[in-house]
């Protein structure tokens, strides 16, 4: 599945759209089990190619559990090792509080906008 080609269908819990050069992929609803299988194909294909600029915007999610940790591990991994950037956009405080507690935060230190996350150069690569 590509996120470019433009025939896939709407997803439940995915958005995929193009924003400053950058992909951003909006996790949309609970983000479980379910919603990561769905999701897994798309961050796959946009983390594929070389320095790939990448945008996970959690803002519109109501729950999020240690799937979609493995999603944003996952997503951060891919884009470090073909040398790109990767921005978390999160404004929910219970999906702060989780990437707090688990060390995410540091790694990946989430902004309230995507204006705010490519003026931090901070959080341009996620290696902190």
């Amino acid at each position: 599945m590509s996120v470019h080609d433009g025939s896939a269908q709407p997803l439940r819990h995915l958005r995929v759209r193009k924003e400053y050069g950058h992909i951003v992929l909006e996790f949309h609803g609970e983000i479980d089990i379910l919603a990561s299988l769905e999701i897994i194909p798309y961050l796959d294909s946009a983390t594929a190619r070389p320095e790939p600029h990448i945008v996970i915007d959690l803002r519109p999610v109501e729950f999020f559990d240690c799937s979609g940790l493995r999603l944003l591990y996952r997503a951060r991994r891919r884009v470090l090792a073909r040398g790109g950037q990767l921005h978390l956009l999160c404004t929910h405080e219970l999906t702060l509080r989780v990437l707090r507690v688990t060390g995410l935060a540091r790694l990946l230190p989430p902004a309230a906008s995507l204006e705010e996350a490519l003026a931090r150069p901070e959080a341009t690569s996620g290696t902190a």
